[in-house]
Parts: C-alpha cells; structure tokens; sequence
C-alpha cells in the first residue's frame, strides 16, 4: 500500500481529497502545515483559511473522523524566507507579487514533499482543482479542473516535473458543489467551511501597511533576506535599499507627457490599473500605467492606455513541453482572475520570452505570472518583468 501524505489545511477541499485517496486504497497520513509567524497568529487567525489556528482543529477533527493518523509540521521559516520576504520585496521593486504561487513551488511542495518522502511517502496531495497528467512526450502536466470557476491551475505552474509525479490531485476530477456534497454525506465537521481567501498573512487586505510593519521589525530591514534562496535570485542588496526608499516616501504623479500631476504616497501602495485611491482630480478616471522604482514616479493615464498588446517574462517554468525552440501559439493568463487570451510566445533571451497577444489586454502587471496553455494543459509560464 503506497503512503500519501494529504496537506490539510482545515478546509473542505483537503478534507475530501484525503477521504477520496483512503478510498482509492493509499496508506493516507494528515498533515497541517505550521506556517504562520508567532507574531501574526491572531491577525492570521481573524482570516482564517490554511494559515490561522483554527485549521489545525478543523484539520484534527477531520482526521479523526476518516481515521487517518494526522501531524502538524513546521514550516515557519521556509514561509517565511520564501513567501514573506519574496512578497515584500517584489513590492519595494515596484512589483505586485502573488505569493501563492511561491508558496505552492517552495513549501507546499519542495519542502512538504521532501519531508514527507523522508518519512516514506510516494506522494504528497492536495484538495487542489486541477489534475496532472503524463503526455504523450513523458512529461507531466497540469491539467485544468472540471470546473472553470474553481480552477487553480494558474497558481501551479510553477511545480517541477520531480513535484509532479509526486503529486496527487483527487478534487480536480469533481465539481464545488460534488464536494460539498460529499463532505456533508461524510458528516465532516467543515463540510460547509467557507473558502479562505487568497493572501492569509495579510489581514484587511492592507499590504502598505502589512510590509510597513514588517519592515519595522526586521533588523536591518529585509537586507538579510537577500541570503535566501528565492530572494537573491530577485535582487542583490544595493538594489533592495535603494528602492526600499521609494518604495515608501512619498513621490510624484507624471502623466504621460512627464508633466508632475499630483503626489502619491509611496509605491508600495500602487499597482499597475488601479483607478481607486488616487486622490486625484483630472476630470475624467484616471488609472496607474507604470511604477518607476528609479524616480519614484508613478505613471497616469487615461483607460485606453491602460491595455496594451505585448509583455516580456522571465523567471520561466515549463511544464507539457521541454522548452520553447520555435515561436508557439497559446491562451495566456496574466492573472488569476484573467480569463485567458489567445497570444503568441517566442523565446528573445536564455530566460525571457515575447508574448504578443492577439488582443491588447487590460492592466499587465510586473510581477504578477503569465501562464501559457493548450488544450488545456499547462504548457507553462513565467514572471511579468515589462510591457516594452
């Protein structure tokens, strides 16, 4: 009997997916993975979701029920050197992360994985909707789920093919509504758990003050985060002090033409098509075009500036294929909530590809990942680095 160890984060998708992989006839072991700071346990608990205290009974008690043996890990420093620190030094780059994506690549997977292969498992999984496939060519990939609505292959693309065939995704098979459903013909205690949101160590949704606090805590500011893993592969320290600065001070609004339109608070608290928060009287809506890190600028346009027809990305990852050699055809995602769009994906550089959409697309943001499919498979992805 092959051992699976099951991510339960407390919630009802990992719940059912651990009851779906007993019944398939795997040796199933629970575990929660013990991420949150000491310093943030009520912020993270007031969100709830995988990372508050409160998953670790909700994830117990499940256990219990299925009778499957359950643990509690500790991964406070993995989460933070390669969640936290990548999330608030993307945004004193002038960047908008997406931290879970990081989270999945180094924790949920690389760091939960090897401990759990260190103990005997063949598998790790997930209550993720998505599954994973082997191609035709032998390698894996990600495959979207059953149901749009609840897809969650985009913030996936970034697992290895090792992590891949490592990895089992039972919910991807089955629709919100099937596992709900089942998880109340099971009588589990978060059979009707709402979801948990997106970012869970950031409470309100506040992230200029998240990474303010949290600049006021660390010594030297985020200069030993460099030594890390995912963050020197973002910048060296010179950079990050530099643009700690004006990530946080006060700056200029320029429209277009260069001309100084206003004041902004610090680019910390920008993104790329935000309309709201400007404090702005042009007479008409205005949005946020461009971060310029350098001059501590922030560009304003009007909403047809907003959408452009090209992106160059970085930091790639593919999946469905081995490499891309010739220019190819795909549907893009440039955020989670993107629909897709059909565009055209050439390499220019060892780590750097051209994608130029069909369309102009609304707001690309650096920072943030594309993610290239066919037929529905992840062929794979990268990090936004411009619009040039």
């Amino acid at each position: 009997m092959e051992k699976v160890v099951v991510g339960m984060s407390g919630g009802v998708d990992s719940s059912v997916a651990a009851y779906l992989l007993k019944e398939q006839g795997y040796d199933v072991i629970g575990v929660t993975m013990q991420i949150w700071q000491d310093e943030d346990i009520c912020s993270m608990e007031e969100n709830g979701g995988c990372c508050g205290l409160s998953a670790v009974e909700d994830a117990r008690r499940v256990a219990s029920a299925l009778n499957i043996p359950y643990y509690v890990m500790n991964f406070k420093q993995e989460f933070k050197e390669n969640v936290i620190d990548y999330f608030v030094a993307e945004y004193l780059q002038a960047r908008t992360p997406n931290p879970c994506i990081a989270c999945n690549r180094y924790v949920k997977w690389e760091s939960l994985l090897k401990r759990s292969m260190d103990i005997g498992a063949s598998y790790i999984a997930t209550g993720h909707y998505a599954s994973i496939e082997k191609l035709n060519n032998g390698r894996y990939a990600i495959k979207k789920s059953v149901t749009r609505a609840k897809d969650q292959t985009y913030a996936l693309y970034n697992l290895t093919q090792f992590q891949l065939e490592h990895t089992l995704m039972p919910v991807g098979a089955y629709a919100k509504d099937e596992i709900r459903a089942m998880a109340n013909q099971l009588q589990l205690p978060v059979a009707n758990k709402p979801d948990s949101q997106e970012i869970c160590f950031v409470s309100d949704n506040n992230y200029a003050g998240f990474i303010s606090d949290y600049l006021n805590k660390e010594d030297d500011s985020l200069a030993g985060s460099v030594k890390t893993k995912n963050a020197k592969n973002i910048m060296n320290t010179t950079s990050l002090i530099k643009n700690q600065y004006n990530g946080l001070t006060p700056g200029n609004f320029i429209n277009t033409a260069g001309e100084v339109i206003g004041q902004h608070r610090g680019l910390i608290h920008y993104t790329i098509g935000q309309r709201k928060g400007l404090n702005l009287a042009m007479g008409q809506p205005v949005f946020v075009l461009e971060l310029r890190p350098e001059t501590n600028e922030v560009v304003i346009g009007n909403s047809n500036e907003v959408f452009t027809d090209r992106l160059y990305a970085n930091r790639l990852n593919f999946m469905a294929i081995e490499d891309i050699v010739d220019e190819i055809t795909v549907e893009a995602k440039i955020r989670y909530s993107h629909k897709g769009a059909r565009c055209r994906v050439k390499r220019t550089a060892e780590d750097e590809v051209l994608c130029i959409f069909e369309e102009p697309q609304r707001a690309i943001t650096p920072g943030q990942a594309v993610v290239f499919y066919q037929d529905d498979y992840v062929v794979g992805g990268g990090t936004i680095m411009s619009k040039r």
